[in-house]
C-alpha cells in the first residue's frame, strides 16, 4: 500500500471516529447513510485490506421498511395519483339531458393493477408501475415472465410507471379500476399520434401552396424557396420540409370525463384523444384544471366486501339545474 493510500485511509477513519464519538455525546442522533456510504467506498477502493467490509458503516441503516397499506387516506393538495392505462375503443356522440351534443371517446380501463413499488428508500424515486390486459408467457421474453413472477402478479400486455407522491403509493397487486376517476373532472391523456406516413408541407405544416393556374408549372403543392444565396450558403435548421407525418407520443390536456361505467370498465371522455383504435392511451389527473381534491378517491378507488360491481349503474358528470339554451331568455 503506497503512502498516500495509507494517509488518506488514516484520514478517513479519523473523521468517522470523530463524527461518531460526537453523535454519541448528542441526546438526539441523526444518521446520515450518504456520508457512511462515502467513507465506505473509498475505504473499499485505496485499501487492501480484506477486513474493510463496511460493517460499521452499515449498522444505522438497517431500517425497518415503510409498510405500504392499501386503505382509503386523506388527499391534500401537494398529493399524486397514480395513473391508469386505457384501451382507446372508438368515437361516438351522445346527447345530454339539455339535449347538447357531445363527441365522445371510448375508453376501456382493462384489468389494471399494480406491478410494481418504486420508494425512495430502494429506487431512489416514488413511482408506481402500472399493468393492464392480459398476455400468454410465449408472447413475453424470458425477463419479463421473470419480472412478473418476481413481482407475483398476473402477465400483463402492457406496462407503464406513473411517478406518484409518498402518501399515495399502492402495494403490489391492488387493481384499479375505472371509479379511479370521478365523473366532472379533468385529466390528461397521453398516446401515440396515427402515422400519416411521408407527406408533403401542405399536408404535414399547412401551406399555402402555390398558383394554381397561371404563373406555375408542375408546383403547385411544392415547398418553394428554402433558403438565400450564398450568404449564408446553407438552409437553416428547422426548416419546415416535407417528411414523416405522426406516429408520436402526443398529451391533450383537460380532457373532460362526461360518464363512466364500473360494470364494464368503460370511460367516456369528451372530444378527441390521441392514437387510432385499439391503441393504448395514458390517463391522468390534469396537471392545468386540476380537479378538487375532496372529491377524489385516495389514493384509489377501494370497492367494498358487499358491493357487486355488475349490477352497478353508469355515472354521468353534474350538469347542473340550469338549461344552457335558456339562459339568454
Amino acid at each position: 500500500m503506497s503512502a498516500l493510500s495509507r494517509g488518506l485511509i488514516s484520514r478517513l477513519r479519523l473523521t468517522t471516529a470523530t463524527a461518531t464519538s460526537t453523535s454519541a455525546t448528542t441526546t438526539t442522533t441523526t444518521t446520515n447513510p450518504s456520508v457512511s456510504s462515502f467513507h465506505f467506498f473509498f475505504l473499499r477502493r485505496f485499501s487492501s485490506e480484506a477486513l474493510v467490509d463496511g460493517t460499521e458503516f452499515n449498522q444505522d441503516q438497517h431500517q425497518q421498511p415503510k409498510i405500504i397499506e392499501a386503505k382509503p387516506g386523506v388527499m391534500t393538495p401537494n398529493s399524486k395519483r397514480t395513473g391508469v392505462i386505457a384501451l382507446k375503443c372508438g368515437m361516438s356522440a351522445l346527447w345530454d339531458k339539455w339535449g347538447a351534443r357531445v363527441p365522445i371517446t371510448v375508453l376501456w380501463v382493462d384489468d389494471n393493477i399494480v406491478s410494481q413499488v418504486k420508494t425512495f428508500d430502494k429506487e431512489g424515486i416514488s413511482a408506481l408501475q402500472i399493468g393492464c390486459g392480459q398476455k400468454k408467457e410465449k408472447h413475453l421474453s424470458k425477463s419479463e415472465v421473470g419480472h412478473f413472477r418476481a413481482q407475483g402478479v398476473p402477465l400483463k400486455r402492457k406496462l407503464r410507471e406513473f411517478p406518484v407522491t409518498e402518501d399515495a403509493l399502492l402495494p403490489v397487486g391492488t387493481e384499479i379500476g375505472v371509479r379511479h376517476f370521478v365523473p366532472g373532472q379533468y385529466v390528461d391523456v397521453t398516446g401515440i399520434t396515427r402515422g400519416k406516413g411521408f407527406q408533403g408541407v401542405m399536408k404535414r405544416h399547412n401551406f399555402k401552396g402555390g398558383p394554381a393556374s397561371h404563373g406555375a408549372s408542375l408546383s403547385h403543392r411544392s415547398i418553394g424557396s428554402t433558403g438565400q444565396r450564398d450568404a449564408p450558403g446553407k438552409v437553416f435548421k428547422g426548416r419546415k420540409m416535407p417528411g414523416r407525418m405522426g406516429a408520436k407520443q402526443r398529451t391533450v390536456k383537460n380532457v373532460w370525463v362526461y360518464k363512466i361505467d364500473p360494470a364494464r370498465n368503460l370511460m367516456w371522455v369528451r372530444g378527441q384523444v390521441p392514437g387510432a383504435e385499439g391503441n393504448f392511451v395514458f390517463i391522468k389527473d390534469a396537471v392545468y384544471k386540476k380537479p378538487d381534491v375532496s372529491m377524489l378517491p385516495f389514493p384509489t378507488y377501494f370497492a367494498t366486501e358487499d358491493e357487486d360491481t355488475a349490477e352497478l349503474e353508469p355515472i354521468v358528470a353534474d350538469l347542473g339545474e340550469i338549461d344552457p339554451f335558456m339562459v339568454a331568455d
